[in-house]
């Protein structure tokens, strides 16, 4: 079934103010369309037209419950549906960025170009860089074609390169964070985080392991995550 939602539920969905949204009517910004004396506008619309305008938007009630019994997957089979790649060429984040993005399998993402503008864009906003010459860029919102499962990339750079760090290191490798809710962007980043803290994984991920010793690693820290539980 098909949901309807007028302008303060389209508010409430996207954190705004209700007068915002009225307005954004008047000037033609968003497409609600009129049904007798109010205006309407249907969620997948609204879902598509907020990710057009990098605006977060929060579930339905349904959607919310679905998540709620949903639980998240982990690193692992997150990173191999994502894959390792190897030799990420670039003397910028915008290149090497274009770069891994190009060399992502076809199946994975098929709109590439989509991709490579979210993260330049949230790299606008804050750097990536989390530190130890780590990075993990990741969309603001879900991406569209992301519904099934998340994925992470693994790119090991052919050169560190400037992300302007927290702590101004440059990057020798990044994590490309593809989560399928917020809800298991933050499970995901999380287990992730706990590993890159570490400074024996660091020393490892700078060997530029092959990919069997690379996941083995991985299989091992989640095996630690779960002893200590509140991941």
């Amino acid at each position: 079934m098909t949901m309807e939602l007028t302008i303060h539920e389209v508010a409430n969905r996207l954190n705004l103010p209700w007068n915002t949204i009225e307005r954004w009517v008047r000037q033609g910004r968003i497409p609600m369309q009129k049904s007798g004396n109010i205006y309407i506008m249907r969620e997948a619309v609204m879902k598509k037209w907020a990710e057009a305008h990098n605006l977060s938007f929060f579930l339905s009630k349904k959607e919310i419950d679905q998540e709620k019994n949903l639980q998240p997957e982990n690193l692992l089979p997150a990173m191999q549906r994502g894959s390792v790649l190897y030799g990420i060429n670039g003397q910028t984040v915008e290149k090497v960025l274009k770069d891994a993005i190009d060399k992502i399998p076809d199946l994975l993402i098929k709109n590439k170009k989509e991709l490579l503008a979210t993260l330049i864009e949230r790299e606008s906003l804050a750097s990536t860089g989390i530190g130890n010459g780590v990075a993990i860029p990741h969309p603001r919102t879900p991406l569209s074609e992301m519904h099934k499962n998340s994925a992470i990339i693994t790119c090991f750079f052919e050169k560190p390169v400037d992300f302007g760090s927290i702590d101004n290191k440059p990057v020798f490798i990044m994590f490309i964070l593809l989560s399928i809710s917020v809800k298991t962007h933050l499970h995901l980043l999380s287990r992730l985080s706990f590993c890159v803290r570490n400074k024996l994984f660091i020393e490892f991920l700078k060997t530029s392991p092959a990919h069997d010793l690379f996941y083995a690693k991985i299989a091992d820290y989640e095996k630690e995550i779960d002893q200590i539980g509140d991941f």
